[in-house]
């Protein structure tokens, strides 16, 4: 007798409930897209993808106009798009001769990119822009958590224009990511407020251990807010509050310390130099030079000094610390427009949700964004070592939710007299600090400044106007409201968006970058000596000089203070200014801030010839130098000393070993010395150089063919 046994079903039924849900999943997922969460209104998703796209597109637009940006990160992205080596560490060059001087995770996301779409100044600068587009989708998340649909369009809308925003969105420093790193470590850590999961506080610590991989130290200004807040508001005794604070402390320990662990256990004849460190040391870096040193001005190395013991006086040439630094200078146009009114609001709406329970996520994400927002803003102020204009971008989200959430909440009670005030005061407020800053670009849309403060005047009156009143109730609809919040925000955002347009018209490139028109003591205090506006040439239309006719600060010592031939490269200064640079610094001023030199096609070519041979075709005193070489033509160059040239990398004997082994063709003359009581090896070299080796002139560039020198080394 046979046993007929049934065949096995081709499907579990399991599996085929998980496939009818994916199928049903995948067949709503455009309905969903357009109209959003259920119970939403028909008009808040394609609001939210509308602002989505145009932020894209103002952060897209004429992207490739500012070339390689900061090029001394640029030719890191070159160097790990070619190299898995250097894609790690975050190397300068594919050899590895040393590092840049930041951790590498901003690296990593556009080294990717050039590895799929080739090297370009798009493939570069597009996911920072992208990054800019997450950073505005994750903010308006986190404020529809628990309020309206148009409280979190406006925080977006107001992070989106923000012009510093819109300046490193469209660049290639660390900060992009780290906001949208910190944008998230804020909506988990209130995903976690809300539903009491331990996971979402694990993902916020993650994300701050990312960030700290991206720019060290500063990641972790959020984190007594986060822990603040989250111990006070969380749904959960004590006890689990405090279980879950270390749990997150570990997630970040974790995220942050592994690549920390591998980079200092590895031995450092395994590895390239650490970039900005004078022992090699990448804890060095992230204590000294990119940490307690930026807050005390003594970063041995860097290109000038800070304040050093005077720290509570003077920024040194970054200009002077104390509480209104945020409102001097340039700072100001970067990203104070709404910053007193947001402070004001922020208060005003405290009182509004004074008697909200404990665990209110409303309370909790107004703290979280303002307690972000003040203790950053602070560090700021009084941080005495190196400071420049575009470190305000990370203020930018918690600005913009503190005041769109202190805009919502003192409008929801404009029936009471002193909410109608408040908003008044913050409308004026607003208005006056924009004449001011408006004013301080002098040249620059003068008329703008009236129509600003007559807006501010009108929206103001309207703001004061009781509600209910009888001539009101015979308006149409909600027209008084409705015209009330066009008028207000339109006097709010018209100066800073005008800001945003002409950052993101203009080319930027270079270390130093600000938002916005060259205004009047720029480079945070110097005056005409500075590079307001990093753009593309000089400012005020001095070729080869400075804003103003001024002197640019003091260069490195131990050089003459001028390029070879006195000029640079090509007879140009960077991006085509024709003309000199004064002596006493390099070019661009201090540190050779302009950015790289531009390099001749034939130049380049010699450079490339019989390549194969060597393991670097040149070195350069400084990585704004030798980055301009290397991408022209994207074969590795060492930069001698790192980012100011001041690092001891290498060292005149290891240099001497390079040479002796035929690992370097040429050796590319420049200005040379030590920087902020930095190593001097890299004058050490340039001395050694010029002594033993013959001086050859390609398009006034300075060359020393050291492939003869073998003899040169041993001796």
């Amino acid at each position: 007798m046979t046993t007929q046994v049934s065949p096995r079903p081709a499907v579990s039924p399991l599996g085929a409930r998980f496939g009818a849900r994916f199928v049903a999943s995948l067949a709503a997922l455009p309905r969903t897209l357009v109209r959003g969460r259920a119970g939403s209104a028909r008009w808040e998703r394609p609001a939210l993808l509308g602002l989505l796209l145009a932020t894209a597109v103002l952060y897209i637009w004429d992207l490739g106009a500012s070339g390689w940006a900061n090029s001394f990160y640029s030719a890191a992205v070159q160097a790990g798009s070619v190299d898995w080596t250097a894609f790690f560490y975050g190397s300068s060059d594919a050899a590895n001769a040393i590092t840049v001087d930041k951790p590498p995770a901003s690296l990593w996301l556009m080294a990717l990119s050039v590895r799929l779409f080739g090297l370009s100044s798009w493939s570069i600068l597009v996911p920072e822009a992208l990054m800019g587009v997450a950073s505005v989708g994750v903010l308006f998340a986190t404020v529809r958590r628990r309020f309206s649909a148009g409280t979190a369009l406006l925080a977006g809308a107001v992070l989106a224009v923000t012009p510093v925003a819109a300046l490193m969105f469209r660049f290639n420093n660390p900060d992009a990511l780290l906001v949208l790193l910190l944008s998230l470590a804020t909506y988990f850590t209130l995903r976690g407020i809300e539903t009491g999961a331990l996971k979402w506080v694990l993902w916020a610590g993650a994300m701050v251990g990312f960030g700290f991989l991206t720019k060290q130290l500063q990641a972790f200004l959020i984190l007594p807010p986060l822990a603040g807040v989250y111990l006070y508001a969380a749904p959960h005794r004590f006890r689990t509050r405090l279980w879950h604070s270390f749990a997150a402390l570990g997630a970040v320990i974790v995220s942050a310390g592994w690549w920390v662990a591998i980079v200092e256990l590895v031995p450092a004849n395994w590895r390239p130099y650490i970039g900005g460190s004078q022992t090699n040391s990448f804890l060095e870096l992230t204590f000294g030079y990119n940490g307690f040193g930026r807050l005390t001005g003594s970063e041995t190395g860097s290109v000038t000094g800070g304040a050093g013991g005077t720290g509570a006086v003077t920024g040194g040439m970054w200009g002077e610390t104390g509480i209104f630094r945020l409102f001097l200078g340039e700072f100001g146009g970067q990203i104070t427009w709404l910053l007193p009114a947001a402070l004001v609001l922020c208060i005003a709406a405290l009182v509004v949700l004074r008697r909200a329970p404990r665990i209110s996520l409303r309370r909790a994400t107004l703290l979280l964004l303002a307690g972000y927002l003040i203790l950053t803003a602070l560090a700021f102020s009084f941080m005495a070592g190196i400071f420049h204009a575009y470190y305000t971008v990370a203020l930018a989200p918690a600005l913009a939710g503190t005041f769109a959430i202190g805009a919502s909440l003192v409008w929801m009670k404009r029936t009471a007299l002193w909410a109608r005030i408040t908003a008044a005061v913050a409308m004026l407020a607003t208005s006056a600090w924009a004449w001011v800053l408006l004013d301080r670009a002098t040249d620059w849309l003068p008329w703008l400044k009236f129509v600003v403060a007559a807006l501010g005047l009108v929206a103001a009156g309207l703001l004061m106007a009781p509600p209910r009143a009888a001539w009101l109730r015979r308006l149409p609809g909600k027209w008084w409201g409705r015209a009330t919040v066009a008028i207000a925000l339109t006097g709010a955002l018209l100066a800073p968006v005008a800001y945003t347009l002409e950052t993101v018209s203009t080319a930027h490139t270079g270390s130093i970058v600000t938002a916005g028109p060259t205004v009047s003591g720029g480079m945070g205090g110097m005056g005409g000596g500075g590079m307001p506006g990093g753009r593309a040439g000089f400012p005020g239309g001095n070729a080869g000089g400075f804003a103003g006719g001024g002197t640019p600060p003091a260069g490195p010592t131990g050089g003459n203070g001028t390029v070879p031939n006195g000029t640079v490269p090509n007879g140009t200064v960077p991006n085509g200014t024709t003309g000199t640079l004064p002596t006493g610094g390099r070019p661009g001023g201090a540190g050779g801030f302009m950015g790289s030199a531009s390099v001749s096609a034939s130049l380049a070519a010699l450079l490339s010839v019989n390549s194969g041979s060597y393991t670097w075709i040149a070195a350069a005193i400084g990585s704004d130098s030798a980055a301009g070489y290397q991408l022209a033509t994207q074969l590795p160059v060492m930069a001698i000393g790192g980012f100011n040239g001041s690092d001891p990398a290498p060292t005149l004997a290891e240099f001497q070993a390079d040479v002796a082994a035929g690992k370097i063709h040429y050796f590319i003359g420049g200005t040379t010395g030590q920087a902020n009581g930095g190593s001097s090896a890299s004058s050490e070299i340039a001395a050694w150089v010029a002594e033993n080796f013959t001086a050859q002139t390609v398009d006034s560039v300075t060359l020393y063919d050291l492939s003869a020198g073998a003899t040169a080394a041993s001796s």
